[in-house]
């Protein structure tokens, strides 16, 4: 009598348990999986780069300029440009292509809130350590010849993992949520509904200037202090020209136009009541000195542009005005007019003195009535 021969059920072979991981599969397995998404993560970040960190943009996606702490340094080292424009936030509300198309070149923003002179200086000099430099169109705010000449990135809470160069500190940019969720959708979706590229930083457009915001902006010191020394700030002006002069002399190939933007009358008030009006007209004075004995400057002033200046409308604040203004600024520069030279220093310092002293006497007098006032002393505005 036959005997058929035994045979195991596919079925249950494959309803026998599989044997468990052990720890050290398991690890193995889940240190590679996080390994593998981080990497995505990193190549994501690095491919869209919303802070151009690495590059310029890809994918046909447009350079998407909001934030200036985090993506300034990163253009100035990745992006093509033969020119600068340079200062604080007076400079944001330029389009690009007026400087483009009035000096035939092309341009990008180093701006850096408050425009200190070192904090400016320093995004000078990332720009000269890859790039060769046409034009730098430089604002130079009063304030900032006041300011102490230090960089302030790392004491305002800048990324400084941006603004250096060592590579083992970017984990902190490619594993970052707001970066993945925040900024490549935003850069993509903008690129994607239309941006204008000259409008880098540009803050203009939901603000609005008029008299009336201009005038509910200007909290006015109800003291005034007694007028400083004209060098009370000697100090801080000696270390900022020489960095100024440094970047000038270090760089004769490259034509500098420095400006001082044309302020509101409301802010000659300010500086005259915080007792700084003096050493203000001095720092200028001494700047536009040292500056214009290099063949390389050129020099402008607006300050003592009254179709500008004593019309409120054009205003945010006391110092902030409205994108036409850079427009004209632009042009004037670029025809040559309200240019100071070194034989018209005594007569611009001259003018620009009646000025202030009518701005006093004639047009604050007739807005008196006009004014809300601070509950302490505030000093002059900042940029």
């Amino acid at each position: 009598m036959s005997t058929t021969p035994t045979t195991h059920s596919p079925r249950k072979n494959q309803q026998k348990k599989r044997a468990p991981l052990s720890p050290a599969r398991f690890l193995l397995w889940f240190f590679s999986a996080a390994a593998l998404l981080l990497a995505a993560l990193a190549l994501i970040v690095f491919c869209f780069d919303p802070f151009f960190h690495y590059h310029k943009p890809w994918f046909g996606l447009s350079a998407v300029l909001t934030d200036k702490e985090y993506q300034c340094i990163g253009t100035l080292r990745t992006f093509d440009y033969d020119s600068l424009i340079v200062g604080s936030s007076v400079v944001e509300n330029n389009d690009n292509s007026w400087y483009d198309d009035a000096f035939d070149t092309t341009a990008i923003k180093a701006v850096r809130s408050y425009g200190a002179t070192a904090d400016l200086c320093y995004l000078l000099d990332a720009a000269h350590e890859s790039h060769t430099l046409d034009y730098v169109f430089y604002n130079i705010d009063p304030s900032s010849l006041a300011a102490d000449p230090v960089t302030t990135y790392a004491s305002t809470g800048c990324p400084m993992y941006l603004y250096d160069t060592n590579p083992l500190n970017d984990y902190q940019y490619w594993f970052n949520k707001d970066v993945l969720f925040e900024k490549i959708p935003y850069m993509i979706l903008k690129s994607l509904t239309g941006y204008n590229e000259g409008e880098s930083y540009n803050w203009a457009q939901w603000k609005t200037f008029s008299a009336s915001s201009i005038l509910s902006n200007y909290a006015r010191s109800p003291e005034i202090t007694p007028m400083m020394s004209e060098t009370v700030y000697a100090e801080q002006l000696a270390g900022n020209l020489a960095l100024l002069e440094a970047e000038v002399s270090s760089h004769p190939e490259t034509q500098y136009y420095f400006f001082f933007p044309p302020y509101s009358i409301l802010w000659w008030d300010a500086v005259e009541r915080s007792g700084e009006l003096e050493s203000y007209l001095y720092n200028e004075e001494q700047a536009m000195r040292l500056l214009l004995s290099y063949d390389n400057v050129r020099l402008f002033t607006f300050q003592d542009r009254e179709d500008m200046t004593a019309n409120l409308d054009n205003y945010l604040d006391t110092l902030h005005f409205s994108p036409e203004i850079n427009r004209q600024m632009c042009e004037a520069m670029a025809a040559g007019e309200n240019e100071v030279t070194q034989d018209t220093i005594d007569e611009t310092i001259a003018s620009l003195r009646a000025y202030t002293d009518r701005v006093l006497t004639e047009y604050i007098p007739a807005l008196e009535d006009e004014f809300h006032y601070a509950e302490s002393t505030s000093g002059s505005d900042a940029s």
